[in-house]
């Protein structure tokens, strides 16, 4: 992520614990590391103590501590000495997307949605420091992964992203053109009509990697077509797309082809996986 921090001169550690990944932001003399790691049951002080030493660097300790997501609340008020700030998870959502869109510390003014894909997607309208959630879907990066293992036989989402590069969807989903005569309003006849649709017809198993494209297409329709009507419905002027699912090529691809197809393009980057646990960290700084 390029966020400029450097203002930002006060040593915290800041911990995201996800659902699937722990992301972790370690703020050094005005520079920014991040990192994540698979999360494995619920947060603990040693599994922040573990986290700690590896972010020390030449007797490099932080302020703080900021935690949020999952069973953030559970911990201790300090770990090792050092205060434990715990950030809301919606209020880091919105201000990591906020850092996010911005690329530094500022803080946006005009209306964002910002829409946290991870395991699962919540949606979160901000403007500037008043945010409230606005909806969210069981679809997310759970999801893929869960249905990867069924069709794939991998939770890889490094795998699924190959393969689905090198598939068509529509190996495995039907288009306008394969269920209606004619144009369904604007849509094109190469849109999607029903996902996982032509698995029916066929009398053999699709190709892998069109399973993967089809599967990518799933999770990213549904996600980028909630948001753009989520967005409008808030207000949004932006919709900024954060969480680890967008680590993926070919589910941002995917996520942008909805946004320009409705004409609210959305908000893409290639580190956007780490703007939740980037927005606890100047959340708590900021207080």
């Amino acid at each position: 992520m390029l966020l400029d921090v450097s203002t930002l001169t006060r040593p915290a550690l800041a911990i995201d614990f996800g659902a699937s990944n722990t992301d972790v932001a370690a703020l050094r003399a005005g520079a920014l590391d991040v990192w994540s790691q698979s999360t494995a049951g619920r947060p603990t002080a040693e599994l922040v103590q573990t986290l700690l030493l590896r972010a020390a660097r030449q007797s490099w300790r932080p302020d703080l501590i900021a935690v949020t997501g999952g069973h953030h609340q559970a911990l201790h008020a300090s770990i090792e000495g050092i205060p434990v700030v715990k950030v809301a998870e919606l209020s880091a959502i919105g201000r990591g997307g906020q850092a996010l869109y911005t690329q530094d510390v500022a803080q946006p003014a005009l209306p964002l949605l910002v829409v946290s894909a991870g395991s699962g997607t919540a949606m979160v309208s901000v403007r500037s420091s008043a945010l409230a959630h606005v909806t969210g879907t069981g679809v997310g990066g759970g999801t893929l992964v869960g249905l990867g293992k069924l069709l794939l036989d991998t939770t890889d989402p490094r795998i699924i992203d190959r393969l689905a590069a090198e598939g068509n969807a529509q190996g495995a989903d039907l288009s306008i053109k394969d269920v209606v005569s004619g144009p369904i309003g604007a849509l094109p006849a190469d849109a999607t009509a029903v996902n996982f649709g032509r698995v029916a017809r066929l009398a053999e198993r699709p190709r892998q990697a069109d399973l993967a494209a089809a599967l990518v297409t799933l999770v990213g329709q549904v996600i980028a077509t909630l948001a753009v009507n989520a967005g409008r419905a808030a207000g949004a002027e932006k919709i900024v797309v954060t969480g680890h699912l967008t680590d993926m090529d070919t589910m941002r691809r995917t996520m942008a082809s909805v946004g320009n197809f409705f004409g609210f393009p959305l908000e893409l980057y290639e580190q956007a996986g780490y703007a939740t646990v980037v927005g606890a960290l100047l959340t708590a700084l900021a207080q």
